[in-house]
């Protein structure tokens, strides 16, 4: 890469379903402007961009990769993201990083899932859209038919800027052609629209054309064509056959001549302040000579040279040996390289400007979202976040050599920092780690990795639900705990009385004791047992809660009372008092709002009701999506994911928040509390 400007880069993202071809479209693209000697395949996983040993063995991308190429006096920075579902949180945070969003469409499959999340994530984040279908040569395939689709779907500003020709052996481009031959639409109508549809952007522009009748310049067409890109006024559609290398050339042309450089494109959502407070919208300037403003939007655990940080640079020139702070930070790092993605290749980089994508290694401070910057006038700003999927998938994991327990969760964390849609969770009340994702694809691929990458093999089950108990009823509760053991003895004797609290009111401690029977010196013993009997739980096993315990009488001794001794009494007449309060066990009840195709609301509704779920709403989402939201126990959504997908096809998604707690059925009641038995006897 030679001499270059920011006026001179472009920054794309690739996104759209799986099985779209965006990895073939990567390689078509790199070959064709001579980024590399051939273009490589999927299927012999010799690509760029899928050079992870798990995507040649799974045959499709799991992460953003990046890559780059010149063309026509332009430098294109290319980021290919994944498509399936469970893998989206490379794909929406690589939007952070873009000017342009290429979806990508499968000729053969149409608008999927993953589709129309994109368009409409990139529409709300301001990125400029254009729509790529892909493998036009392929067999059944109804371009006329998808076109419409894509209308309907997304808007009549959805132009055509190229046409297939010869049954896809070829593309014809629309804004320099007003006549020709096409394989269906017209070329002179299809060019007169695309170019009503620019000077719309530009009165004196549309006052000329409409006098004059004749069509604008290329130059002078740059400027409204760019405003109806920011504006979503225009969402081009081109061809392509990654495989044969139809349309490629056009869609090469289109990216330097048409997509926006850095100076062109909507701003970047940066602001000022912090979330929670006062904060003001911060404007970053384009502009090399200005402090650096850097985000990071990729965090890499490279097992060779460590922690990577990849980042977009939105203002400023970062150079070798700059110093950086990274967000709040106090104290700096020196940039010592500073490097380029070719794949899984490290160019070195002399300086990157506004507008390129870049690299810096081995900064332990850098995390996932964090602003870099040159100056402490830029301490608090920070970049609009992105609304990730919940990863609502769980697994209990343990690792099967003792050896491994230790490192377990330092290789997690790795994987949570690489992953916005990966979580670790440590739950208390069941003792087990929880990692949760997406999906059971998503979750698989972790697993492969820490097998294969760093060698770590896990027992993984569902995750325990974290039930909890109640009481109905006030009830007493007594004991004297009394211990000779030769020498100084243990005495303490504690009455206590439950009382029943509203649901999410917790628990009180109430001492009401008179007369010094129970020393003060004593109480918090007494406490400490109380909370021991509630943490342990009493029927089945998990924590009390909503429930009052007041402490009324007792007794102690002046030798033999002890901490230990009231700590004892309290425990046991606290278990004593709510096996009598009639207990209850409690089940965590959550909102679940499902996205799906209208048509299978019906069926999807039903499917909840059986769950024990309650409806509570529904409401279009665009065309032909339903969101559908209830409460159902989250015991019932077990393997839900796989669920959902079998009923729709692979084209339902759903998030879920906690809502409350509510009694579970007495059979199941009576099943825990028989298990809890069993678990005390064993």
């Amino acid at each position: 890469m030679g001499q270059t400007t920011t006026s001179m880069l472009r920054a794309v993202a690739l996104v759209g379903h799986g099985a779209a071809g965006k990895t073939t479209l990567a390689e078509s693209l790199l070959a064709a402007a001579g980024a590399i000697s051939s273009r490589g395949s999927v299927e012999k996983g010799n690509t760029v961009c899928d050079f992870d040993p798990q995507e040649k063995e799974f045959g499709h991308s799991l992460n953003a990769a990046l890559a780059g190429f010149s063309w026509r006096d332009v430098y294109v920075h290319l980021i290919d993201t994944p498509g399936f579902p469970d893998f989206a949180g490379q794909a929406i945070s690589a939007l952070a990083a873009v000017d342009t969003a290429l979806v990508v469409i499968n000729a053969q499959n149409g608008i999927e899932l993953s589709t129309e999340k994109m368009m409409q994530l990139a529409a709300a984040r301001g990125v400029c859209r254009m729509i790529v279908i892909n493998k036009i040569d392929a067999d059944n395939v109804d371009l006329p038919a998808l076109l419409g689709e894509i209308r309907e779907r997304f808007g009549r500003e959805c132009m055509l800027l190229d046409l297939p020709v010869k049954q896809g052996a070829e593309v014809v481009e629309l804004l320099g052609h007003d006549s020709g031959e096409s394989d269906f639409e017209s070329v002179a109508a299809a060019h007169r629209a695309l170019i009503d549809q620019i000077v719309e952007e530009d009165e004196d522009l549309l006052a000329r054309y409409l006098d004059e009748g004749i069509d604008p310049s290329p130059d002078e067409l740059h400027l409204p064509f760019e405003k109806a890109l920011r504006s979503g006024h225009l969402v081009p559609i081109l061809f392509v056959s990654a495989k044969t290398g139809a349309g490629i050339p056009q869609l090469l042309d289109a990216l330097a001549q048409l997509a926006p450089s850095p100076a062109e494109g909507n701003p970047p959502p940066f602001y000022r302040g912090e979330l929670g407070g006062p904060t003001e919208a911060f404007q970053a300037e384009p502009d090399p000579e200005k402090h650096v403003l850097a985000h990071v939007f990729k965090i890499v655990s490279d097992p060779f040279i460590g922690k990577v940080g990849v980042f977009r640079v939105h203002q400023g020139t970062i150079r070798k040996d700059s110093q950086l702070f990274v967000g709040d930070g106090k104290r700096p790092f020196k940039v010592g390289h500073i490097y380029r993605l070719q794949g899984k290749e490290y160019l070195e980089a002399e300086s990157l400007l506004p507008g390129d994508l870049g690299v810096v290694a081995k900064v332990d401070e850098i995390e996932f979202d964090c602003v870099l910057h040159d100056s402490h006038d830029e301490d608090h700003i920070h970049l609009k976040p992105l609304e990730f999927p919940q990863p609502m998938q769980g697994l209990a994991v343990t690792a099967v050599r003792k050896a491994d327990e230790q490192r377990l969760f330092e290789i997690l964390r790795k994987l949570e920092i690489e992953d916005p849609c990966f979580k670790i969770e440590r739950q208390a009340t069941t003792n087990e780690t929880v990692i949760r994702g997406i999906g059971e694809m998503h979750l698989r691929a972790k697993l492969t990795r820490l097998a294969q990458q760093y060698k770590l093999d896990l027992d993984t089950a569902p995750p325990r639900i974290a039930y909890r108990e109640a009481i109905t009823a006030a009830a007493e509760g007594h004991c004297r705990h009394k211990k000779q053991s030769g020498g100084a003895g243990q005495f303490g004797e504690v009455a206590l009385r439950v009382e029943p609290l509203e649901r999410g009111a917790g628990f009180e401690f109430v001492d009401v004791v008179k007369g010094g029977v129970i020393p003060g010196v004593f109480m918090a013993s007494v406490e400490k047992g109380v909370r021991q009997a509630l943490a342990d739980g009493v029927v089945a096993g998990f924590e009390v809660q909503d429930l009052r315990v007041t402490v009324h009488d007792g007794k102690s001794h002046p030798v033999d009372g002890k901490d230990i001794a009231f700590q004892t009494a309290g425990r046991k007449a606290t278990i004593e008092a709510i096996r009598a309060a009639k207990p209850i066990v409690l089940e965590p009840v959550v909102e679940i709002e499902i996205l799906a195709p209208e048509a299978m609301t019906g069926d999807l509704t039903g499917d909840l009701s059986s769950k024990r779920g309650h409806l509570t709403g529904t409401q279009p989402r665009g065309p032909g999506v339903m969101a559908i939201t209830g409460q159902v126990p989250l015991a019932e959504l077990d393997a839900y994911q796989s669920r959902l997908k079998s009923l729709t096809a692979g084209q339902g998604s759903y998030s879920i928040s906690f809502s409350h707690y509510a009694q579970v059925p007495p059979a199941t009641q009576q099943e825990l509390v028989a298990q809890h038995k069993v678990d005390d006897e064993e």
